[in-house]
């Protein structure tokens, strides 16, 4: 710190988060949080990145921390700058993201609300994130913020991982402090071992299963148990699918992968047919049960690190427990089976009667482009994705290859794209894909500014169908007619020229060719395809 200036609570702030590891945070400066972002400056060793809205900020950082698995900042102002983050933090929550979250709240003396007026004063402004952080803390002196940080750090990092909020007054991260520089600090959370009598009591079901099957989830894929679920699947010889925020857990193109397609009928009637299905990093929600159609004629036994969900809709063998540590314990423990052909004809079947269901249903523009995607996106590359119907369609028929996908099928929002793939561009692992509709992208429009700004290796595709095209579907499905679907649109390519930023209107025919030159060339960029997205049959309703 040059001079002679004291120190205080910003900077301890600051100190904290480099010390546990932090490189890039994101956020927005509000009033009462000035103290922390005056603090950035005399932290050039982080890296601060902003967004035009908050709720976006939080997405962005969102999509930093599913790329990377690691704990990620967010710092934002109180009142009105907080509780724009929620609907965000909600996602996070929902797919286990590890954003810690660091408000600025009204001096102390306007705590608990009512007293003094302050702006932007909420009564209390932590109970409005219980629903959508794992915690929350609340400092009353600066004294208290490395340890505040540290242990919010760990619970926003533990098994299941996800959001954390810690809220620091105005005056605190004002005030000068005698609190040495913050070195020592353990970012490090504690293993979530699964219990050994109980792993034994799953190797033994799967040992004595003839038709084992696996369904593996997003908490594989967090954990890193990829490695372990290949391991254990090989030895069984048993098919594993996948759901849609595990399309990473399992290589889509081994003979045992049963792939994504887990709202098809012929997928569910496969895993129902298991004696001993074992369900890993899974809650079993709705879109993975199949809408909760899924009932299995066999024992199941649940990986889950999540307490609360472990048999929470279906009945079976819990295992509380961390899906990497776990699936390695059960690798090691199970024995391991001969090659079967049987086996891997059966899930090429599988996989046979799904394509032929599709093909069924007139789709192949659909399909066209979703492959014209997939190949213009280099295998390594991450993509992000809005809720719109082509994202529907990538749920189930997305290869990840050596990359990552990740939506905002957690709770649904709208938005997501576009300000995850900003946050995940941070990594500097080359360039990101983000897809939204028109009327998601208009969530979002105001991050082109972030994009130029930060010269964000970000191409984002905008399908344009003239409005909510998933509500539109399932409203004509419904009702014979949609109402208050169709939206007045901007032209995305000059708007997206007017913030500095490259775009080109495609064609169906096209838009693999100009996607690929788009993400070849670093920076920003914008490809906007006007296509009317037909979604296919729904699929838990197949006889």
């Amino acid at each position: 710190m040059s001079g002679s200036a004291p120190r205080n609570g910003g900077d301890l702030v600051t100190e904290t988060l480099t010390a546990l590891g932090a490189g890039v945070v994101f956020g927005i400066p509000g009033q009462h949080a000035l103290g922390l972002f005056d603090a950035l400056r005399r932290a050039p060793q982080l890296r601060f990145v902003s967004s035009r809205v908050e709720n976006n900020a939080a997405f962005a950082a969102d999509g930093r921390a599913r790329l990377t698995g690691e704990v990620t900042p967010l710092l934002v102002s109180t009142g009105p700058g907080a509780l724009l983050t929620l609907a965000s933090l909600q996602e996070s929550k929902a797919a286990s993201a590890p954003v810690l979250v660091i408000s600025s709240q009204v001096p102390r003396a306007g705590l608990g609300g009512g007293r003094r007026g302050f702006l932007h004063e909420l009564p209390e402004q932590s109970t409005s994130f219980a629903n959508v952080t794992k915690s929350a803390y609340t400092v009353r002196h600066a004294s208290q913020i490395p340890s505040a940080l540290t242990e919010a750090w760990r619970t926003a990092a533990s098994a299941p991982s996800g959001p954390v909020l810690v809220e620091i007054p105005q005056d605190v991260l004002l005030e000068a402090t005698v609190v040495p520089p913050v070195v020592d600090v353990d970012p490090e959370p504690e293993p979530l071992a699964p219990r050994a009598e109980v792993v034994a009591e799953a190797a033994r079901l799967l040992d004595g299963a003839r038709r084992p099957a696996v369904l593996a989830g997003g908490g594989v894929s967090r954990a890193g148990g990829q490695a372990a679920l290949l391991e254990l699947a090989e030895a069984l010889r048993a098919p594993v699918a996948t759901t849609f925020g595990g399309k990473d857990a399992f290589p889509w193109e081994h003979p045992l992968s049963l792939r994504s397609w887990i709202e098809d009928r012929h997928n569910t009637d496969h895993l129902e047919r298991a004696d001993v299905l074992l369900v890993v990093g899974s809650g079993l929600g709705e879109l993975s049960s199949n809408y909760h159609t899924l009932e299995p004629s066999g024992r199941v036994v649940q990986i889950e690190a999540d307490l609360g969900k472990l048999e929470s809709n279906l009945p079976g063998l819990g295992v509380h427990g961390d899906a990497a540590l776990t699936l390695e314990a059960l690798a090691r423990q199970v024995e391991r089976r001969p090659e079967d052909p049987a086996v891997v004809a059966e899930v090429a079947g599988v996989r046979a009667r799904i394509a032929d269901r599709i093909a069924a249903q007139d789709l192949e523009t659909e399909q066209g482009v979703l492959a014209s995607v997939r190949e213009a996106l280099p295998d390594g590359a991450a993509s992000f994705w809005d809720m719109t119907v082509l994202a529907y369609w990538a749920w189930s028929a997305w290869d990840p290859r050596e990359g990552q996908a990740h939506s905002a099928q957690g709770s649904g929002g709208l938005g997501y794209g576009f300000p995850a793939a900003l946050g995940a561009a941070t990594t500097g692992r080359g360039p990101v894909l983000a897809v939204s509709g028109d009327g998601g992208a208009m969530y979002s429009i105001a991050e082109l500014a972030t994009a130029h700004q930060h010269g964000a290796d970000v191409t984002w595709l905008i399908v344009d169908d003239g409005g909510y095209g998933i509500l539109r579907e399932y409203m004509e499905g419904a009702f014979g007619e949609a109402t208050h679907t169709e939206l007045s649109r901007p032209d995305f390519v000059a708007l997206a020229e007017s913030f500095g930023v490259p775009a080109v209107a495609t064609t169906v025919d096209r838009v693999g060719e100009d996607l690929a030159a788009e993400l070849a060339r670093p920076g920003p960029s914008v490809v906007v395809l006007p296509m009317h997205v037909n979604l296919f049959a729904p699929t838990h309703l197949d006889g």
